[in-house]
């Protein structure tokens, strides 16, 4: 039954009660990515400590030119926390709630997903799904880390369409009953943290759950389809890249024949609702860091090459450029422009693309390929976009608008995989910390 719908009961690791937790519990690798003080702030605090810091490669430090000394070192601490018997081992899913730093409370289920039930490639249709593009040159470095990793620690969360709030929520009317996995503080300003243990009869309703999610008749009446289409069921909210990792490095796995019983063939991930109260789709605005030449000049002209209208206005604010954000439509789109302190809004008209978003990344993709610029990154908050253009002259920033999470799974369902990075649930410091663990050989 669990098969059918991708789903795999894991044995979860967590540390024992020895560990410090706040300690251990360290923030998504792929965040302030651009921000080396963060990581050392979290270094100098987990220093001499059991954290999962040592488990993990921070993307801040990826290309370094110590790749492999780094990943043989995370390889090590993997074996010695494992020797030095560190971990507690169950069979189970576990129930979060996650309180963030706004004082709001997300819920989630921590389980397994079958990585045969999941294709990132453009076009997908199978059960768990990409929502945005999956940038295949982004995988080998992170197949590189995982592929002889004793362990995993997720930082995926995988979102289901759950307007009744049944699968997921109603399991906090009963945590008074539930056995506690784990209570703890988080480090920097990540907020708090309590994951609790389902029981076998919870386990049972949470699967009966995401099987009516799944069926083919509600789905299709659910989403107003004119014709049948495969169910999808799970859809990738953050960490799609370590998701496709896990799903490569599987594919080899099998191809060199290894069981399909193999635990590389799942992956440990947290299921998210989409209609989460907690949830908010935050954009992930892009940073170019040592721009050649005019950029908007660079912008207006690629549009006229597309028939595409464009239009640019100085602004005195940033907090006029998200006034303006706010106005964004899918037929005349809004982004925000920062650099050597001149501020505007962008204006496309008759886009090709039905996000701003995927306007701006077109264009950015054809600018970094022409070695315009010295890099691109891809940012969470309008204050550490504004902080990484002043730092430098020559940096500028594009801001984008909100995207609204309801039109998410429809979307996906009928067009396709987003623009990659088009959205963000929260800011950095909301993004899921690492806790729990899996053996993966």
């Amino acid at each position: 039954m669990k098969s059918t719908i991708g789903i795999m009961i894991p044995k979860i690791l967590l540390p024992k009660k020895s560990v410090n937790l706040r300690k251990w519990a360290v923030v998504a690798c792929d965040q302030f990515t651009s921000q080396p003080d963060y990581w050392k702030e979290v270094a100098d605090y987990t220093r001499g400590s059991h954290s999962s810091f040592n488990l993990i490669f921070p993307e801040v430090y990826l290309n370094k030119g110590n790749d492999d000394e780094l990943i043989k070192k995370i390889n090590e601490n993997m074996k010695k926390y494992l020797d030095d018997n560190i971990f507690e081992e169950r069979e189970g899913i576990i129930y979060v709630e996650r309180t963030l730093k706004n004082g709001r409370i997300r819920k989630g289920l921590v389980l397994a997903l079958d990585l045969e039930k999941y294709d990132y490639n453009k076009g997908s249709t199978s059960l768990i799904r990409a929502t945005e593009g999956t940038i295949i040159d982004r995988l080998p470095p992170r197949i590189k880390i995982r592929k002889d990793a004793l362990i995993e620690l997720p930082h995926i969360m995988v979102l289901v369409d759950d307007p009744q709030k049944k699968t997921i929520e109603e399991l906090g009317n009963s945590v008074s009953e539930m056995e506690v996995a784990y209570d703890s503080e988080l480090m920097l300003d990540g907020g708090s943290i309590k994951g609790y243990w389902l029981s076998e009869n919870q386990q049972e309703k949470v699967i009966i759950n995401l099987m009516r999610l799944a069926d083919k008749d509600l789905f299709k009446e659910k989403y107003s389809l004119e014709e049948e289409r495969p169910v999808l069921l799970f859809a990738m909210g953050d960490g799609n890249h370590s998701l496709a990792t896990a799903k490569a490095i599987w594919e080899d796995n099998k191809k060199a024949g290894l069981s399909m019983d193999d635990p590389s063939r799942y992956a440990l991930v947290e299921l998210v609702n989409l209609y989460d109260d907690s949830l908010e789709f935050e954009p992930i605005h892009r940073v170019l860091f040592g721009v050649k030449g005019n950029i908007i000049e660079e912008f207006k002209n690629y549009c006229s090459s597309k028939q595409i209208d464009f239009s640019y206005q100085t602004i005195s604010s940033v907090d006029e450029i998200l006034g303006e954000l706010k106005k964004s439509k899918s037929d005349n789109q809004r982004i925000g422009f920062l650099k050597d302190g001149e501020l505007g809004v962008i204006s496309v008209s008759s886009p090709e693309s039905q996000l701003a978003v995927g306007s701006l990344q077109k264009f950015l993709d054809g600018f970094v390929d022409a070695k315009k610029c010295d890099k691109l990154d891809y940012v969470h908050g309008e204050e550490a976009v504004q902080k990484l253009v002043q730092e430098v002259e020559g940096n500028c920033g594009f801001l984008l608008p909100r995207m609204s999470k309801n039109e998410l799974f429809k979307t996906v369902i009928i067009d396709g995989a987003l623009p990659r990075k088009t959205f963000s649930m929260g800011h950095a410091e909301d993004k899921r910390y690492y806790l729990e663990a899996r053996k993966i050989k």
